[in-house]
């Protein structure tokens, strides 16, 4: 999906995930706006997260990575 990335529900509020966060599959990790509808991206895996790759509000395209989990974290 093409779209802007979000780190959190809306301005000043925390971030879904962020570095150290244990996630469950189907938890919300971020926010994707395209075509000013905001669809929520769920984790497919379960583990750490050890590195948020996307930059918050900025542009992201199909296939790209947006964070990267250890599942054996």
């Amino acid at each position: 999906m093409i779209g802007t990335f979000y780190r959190s529900p809306e301005p000043g509020a925390e971030p879904y995930a962020q570095v150290g966060t244990r996630v469950s599959i189907g938890q919300t990790l971020c926010i994707i706006e395209a075509m000013k509808i905001m669809n929520e991206i769920e984790a497919e895996v379960a583990g750490v997260v050890r590195e948020v790759v996307a930059d918050d509000s900025g542009p992201v395209e199909f296939g790209q990575v947006l964070y990267r989990i250890d599942p054996n974290g």
